[in-house]
């Protein structure tokens, strides 16, 4: 019978990883990849990278027993637990693994590691040591999502927690001058729904939709503090948003739209509905959040540029209001393979922040 996975790492943590680590100082937790860190996992799940797995923490200094811990565990962890195998095989030669019945030492999926080591391997830094305005925009939002979800089942070490508390949200001129650049995406396009249909393109005004429609999705999440997680579960993070059930029939009608006029109707519902949550945050100084004619052409637009020109007015760090207007790392850059590399996706965000954000920028944490 399935069970969440978190329900399942947090009861093999203390009844089968814990007792073996009796005498290592350690935290446990399960953060990092995987669906049930973020809570959407589902019995389809369990085909790969599920099941009896957390993550075990050491201090630096008893780092070096690592290799000693990771034989205890496979010589001394039960082969199942709760009905599920804690052997891990790999998947058809991927990196990816699947539980499966084992008769010798078990392949555990126990990650033995430091904070720190886990930070720069998932992060590409250590938010411990204070992190700069182009730390944080040089890390992919469903990077700081897996390692704020999840959750910590001990932490012995007492340094997870802390972490965690880091890395909750963006600092409030980060936050405006990324919500800002995720408006400035909307204002570049929104307009591009009716010029496409106008020429007959019915097809590119639907292109045009859907992007725009993902881009309201981040920022209604962006919009209430909610990291904004990679495509395959943008639609479940933005469905527990309390701005959904107002959203959603106006979302899912500009996608089934058939027309560009009403492709246009229901993203003007969504324009305004979102330009009111903004002036609710108090962020910066309220906008009128009508739409509006595109200059003399017959297109209804938000002109979405006046939101983004209002938060950054309201932006009090010199450094940050001189960005460019292209935000964070996972704003213009859409690749999976350099998300998921903290070195290529830090490097690319630095060189297209400009060499005037300094890596000595440090905000409180």
């Amino acid at each position: 019978m399935f069970v969440a996975g978190l329900q399942l790492s947090r009861a093999f943590y203390a009844e089968a990883v814990q007792p073996l680590l009796e005498e290592v100082p350690h935290s446990a937790a399960r953060i990092g990849p995987g669906s049930e860190v973020l809570g959407f996992d589902t019995p389809r799940s369990a085909d790969h990278e599920w099941g009896p797995r957390l993550e075990v923490f050491l201090s630096p200094a008893d780092a070096g027993r690592i290799p000693e811990l990771h034989r205890r565990l496979a010589e001394h962890l039960p082969r199942t637990f709760h009905g599920w195998p804690t052997h891990f095989e790999p998947v058809e030669g991927d990196h990816a693994g699947r539980m499966t019945p084992t008769d010798g030492p078990v392949r555990h999926r126990v990650g033995l590691t430091t904070v720190e080591e886990w930070c720069q391997e998932r992060l590409g830094v250590d938010p411990r040591r204070g992190l700069s305005s182009g730390d944080w925009l040089a890390t992919p939002a469903q990077a700081l999502a897996e390692a704020t979800a999840g959750a910590v089942f001990h932490d012995g070490l007492g340094e997870l927690e802390p972490l965690r508390a880091v890395l909750a949200w963006y600092p409030p001129d980060v936050w405006r001058y990324v919500l800002a650049c995720q408006w400035r995406r909307i204002a570049q396009e929104e307009a591009f729904v009716g010029r496409t249909g106008e020429v007959g393109d019915e097809l590119g005004s639907a292109v045009v939709a859907a992007r725009l429609v993902r881009d309201l999705m981040r920022l209604a999440l962006l919009l209430h503090r909610r990291y904004p997680p990679y495509s395959k579960w943008l639609g479940s993070a933005f469905a527990a948003l309390p701005v959904a059930s107002a959203l959603d029939p106006a979302l899912r009608g500009a996608l089934a739209a058939t027309t560009w006029h009403e492709r246009e109707r229901h993203l003007v519902t969504a324009y305004e509905t979102l330009a009111a949550a903004q002036n609710d945050t108090g962020l910066a100084a309220p906008v009128d959040p009508t739409t509006r004619p595109y200059f003399s052409r017959p297109f209804q637009v938000l002109k979405a540029d006046r939101f983004a020109d209002a938060l950054l007015a309201a932006v009090t760090d010199p450094v940050i209001a001189a960005l460019p207007r292209v935000g964070a790392v996972d704003q213009h850059a859409d690749n999976t393979d350099l998300l998921t590399d903290p070195r290529r996706s830090r490097a690319v965000a630095h060189t297209a922040l400009s060499p005037e954000l300094s890596a000595k920028h440090v905000h409180d944490t």
